[in-house]
């Protein structure tokens, strides 16, 4: 049988500490609402972060990626590049983590007090979600074994280039449904 490379499950990984807003969580215990934006709506922006040798690859990129889609749904990630930076290290450093780490840092507009797209109705600020995995990827997801070049392969589906996404940004929606309902009150 097949085996995706996200099915193999690694046992460093259960006892992880996971980053919600600010706080250091089990894994078992770190949750959102269920009225948070990128729950509800896919309202929020994401990264996919690798760390080699203690250090997060390219990350001045990613984090330049994750404002500027920020900035394009009009969202505030609520915190400087400096303090994100400081978080995402606080959270390697809380799990001893330095090596073969992916670490997705997830940042919705935040709590609703109801389920309604219209952004006045957050109540509190974005809601900052960081979690390391250690992942060590299996020889058959690799070019000639090599940690660092990822296979090449084909989806049966194409996935239409036409309004289905910001291209460059990581949004956690999969379209821009809700876009004219955040801009409505900007506009009257």
């Amino acid at each position: 049988m097949a085996q995706s490379m996200h099915d193999v499950s690694d046992p460093r990984n259960a006892s992880i500490l996971i980053n919600v807003n600010g706080e250091l969580k089990p894994r078992d215990q770190a949750v959102v609402s269920v009225f948070d934006s990128g729950f509800m709506l896919g309202d929020g922006v994401w990264e996919g972060l690798r760390v080699h040798q203690g250090r997060f690859a390219f990350l001045d990129r990613h984090l330049d990626r994750l404002f500027e889609g920020a900035k394009a749904i009009a969202m505030d990630v609520g915190l400087t590049l400096d303090e994100l930076t400081e978080r995402l290290y606080e959270t390697l450093d809380a799990n001893g983590m330095d090596e073969g780490v992916h670490t997705r840092l997830i940042v919705s507009r935040g709590v609703r007090s109801t389920p309604y797209q219209d952004p006045r109705v957050v109540v509190g600020g974005s809601t900052i979600v960081i979690i390391p995995n250690t992942r060590n990827r299996p020889k058959a997801f690799t070019n000639a074994g090599s940690s660092c070049s990822p296979c090449t392969c084909a989806a049966a589906t194409r996935r239409s280039r036409i309004r289905s996404s910001i291209p460059c940004r990581s949004s956690i929606a999969s379209r821009p449904a809700s876009r004219p309902r955040r801009q409505a009150p900007t506009r009257g």
